[in-house]
């Protein structure tokens, strides 16, 4: 079992949440958090893939605390499972509070499709996924 008191993966994304991103309650809006994880499972999925790639789908996503304005959002991407042309990337987002305080506040499961120049799916060209 996993220790859920740290991360897993590797820190692709931090960045510090802002008050115009927030929702009518004054919290970060969720869809400025799935974008970041978005951003930092594609970068992930580059950084393998060594190519072009496309997000084909968010298999899952639970928000588990709210995140708060001046937050250090900091987005791990953990590799799960590589296929022919896909990747499958763990997505947590842990935040760092202005008191220190460091928690998970999102998880999820997002899907890369390595692409070449003209937009076609590709197999992914990683030295181990070969």
């Amino acid at each position: 079992m996993q220790d859920q008191s740290k991360p897993s993966g590797k820190l692709v994304i931090q960045v510090v949440a802002m008050p115009a991103d927030t929702n009518a309650n004054g919290d970060i809006f969720g869809g400025w958090l799935v974008s970041n994880m978005d951003m930092g499972a594609g970068i992930a999925a580059r950084r393998y893939a060594r190519s072009r790639v496309v997000t084909a789908a968010i298999d899952s996503l639970v928000f588990i605390k709210p995140v708060g304005v001046g937050y250090t959002v900091c987005c791990y991407a953990d590799l799960v499972k590589v296929g022919r042309t896909s990747m499958r990337f763990k997505m947590e987002v842990w935040t760092i509070s202005l008191d220190d305080v460091f928690e998970k506040s999102a998880e999820g499961i997002f899907t890369f499709v390595a692409i070449s120049e003209t937009g076609k799916p590709q197999p992914v060209n990683h030295p181990l996924s070969n």
